[in-house]
């Protein structure tokens, strides 16, 4: 799926996703209206810090986003964000890349959204 086959919305939280900061990110999801084929994108280049309250969000997300017939993906996580989501094991249902660009680059970590 390439960008100009799906509608890219981007979510780009600022700081900590913890409770406040989920509970932001959250607010931010609700405001959109999923729709078939979207790309939903969770670039965390200025997250410095996720706890586990931060975690309920990201799942929430992904949940929705499927149900939709969206994909979720999480971009530019720093050393200490990846390590809560590979102690979660989250990082086995998330589909995550190092930058933006290597979401429409790479191309084995496609996830074909069927209907």
């Amino acid at each position: 799926m390439s960008a100009q086959e799906c509608q890219v919305i981007l979510f780009k939280p600022q700081g900590s996703i913890d409770l406040e900061g989920g509970k932001a990110l959250s607010e931010q999801m609700a405001t959109v209206n999923p729709q078939r084929d979207q790309l939903w994108v969770i670039d965390l280049a200025e997250v410095d810090l996720m706890d586990s309250s931060g975690l309920v969000p990201l799942v929430k997300g992904l949940k929705i986003a499927r149900e939709s017939g969206c994909r979720l993906v999480i971009c530019n996580c720093s050393a200490s964000v990846r390590l809560i989501l590979e102690l979660t094991q989250l990082d086995s249902v998330f589909e995550i890349f190092d930058t933006y660009d290597d979401i429409f680059t790479i191309k084995d970590k496609s996830l074909v959204v069927s209907g």
